[in-house]
């Protein structure tokens, strides 16, 4: 009754099945600690995938151009009075963008969102800062460095910030998700200390050129996107489960293919 509530529908047959096929894979067992979950070789890829993710969002430098945004907007001729409203421009940009990935999540994809975001991110931390080293010389570049800096943050929102939250729901079963959840939380708060703290002392060692860590983080976080974090769009739990399986008990035989735990057992090596 609630599910028909909350959907608006009454046709939940198959989303019932899932949930009832995911209760009975993880019947008898206990919620998981986050110790445990690092100590699990079935839960590897899963936990390096979210590890990855939620460093990500607070170490992909989002948060560091709201640094700069007063100073870029001083620039630009932005009256100083104004200023702090633009700033809340920023952040409502942000906020709207993640609202929009939530409504257009199911039909673009977690990879698209997630590889287009920090692709995006890394063209525009390029862009922002040689705008930032030509802001004295050339008249219209605090124009574009103001651009980016709204650019920047609309990429974060529309990719990582609206699907980085969601991952752990979809590759962990019911008994490990608080657990996952708990890393996560933990790894956001940390990093975003860890940002907060160096920065200054970024911008003060590589002035103009401070968001190169921050593209180095973005970069890498495609690559890992790209060839490692499978697809779990219109996929059921136990579907995107059976790929991280695979991955998971991999061994490569001497013939240099890969094969499951299954094959290995009716293999000769």
């Amino acid at each position: 009754a609630a599910l028909q509530k909350l959907r608006g529908t009454s046709d939940l047959s198959a989303e019932l099945e899932e949930m009832l096929a995911e209760q009975a894979a993880v019947k008898g067992q206990r919620a998981k600690t986050p110790w445990e979950l690092f100590q699990n070789p079935a839960l590897r890829w899963q936990l390096v995938s979210i590890v990855v993710l939620s460093s990500a969002m607070q170490l992909c430098g989002n948060d560091s151009m709201y640094f700069y945004a007063a100073y870029v907007f001083q620039e630009a001729g932005i009256p100083e009075d104004k200023i702090p409203y633009v700033v809340i421009g920023t952040g409502s940009c942000e906020l709207i963008t993640s609202v929009t990935c939530n409504v257009i999540i199911d039909y673009a994809g977690r990879r698209p969102l997630l590889l287009g975001g920090y692709i995006f991110m890394a063209g525009w931390a390029i862009v922002f800062m040689v705008a930032l080293s030509q802001q004295t010389q050339i008249s219209w570049m605090p124009y574009l460095s103001m651009a980016c800096i709204f650019a920047y943050i609309l990429s974060f929102g529309i990719g990582p910030a609206g699907v980085t939250g969601v991952l752990p729901t979809e590759v962990f079963d019911q008994m490990s998700r608080p657990a996952a959840y708990m890393i996560c939380g933990s790894l956001l708060w940390f990093n975003l200390f860890l940002v907060g703290t160096a920065f200054p002392f970024i911008v003060k060692s590589l002035a103009h050129f401070c968001y190169i860590p921050f593209l180095v983080v973005c970069v890498c976080t495609a690559l890992y996107v790209w060839f490692f974090l499978p697809e779990t769009k219109g996929k059921s739990f136990l579907e995107i489960s059976e790929e991280f399986r695979k991955r998971n008990f991999k061994t490569k035989t001497r013939g240099g293919f890969y094969k499951g735990p299954e094959e290995i057992k009716t293999t000769t090596l």
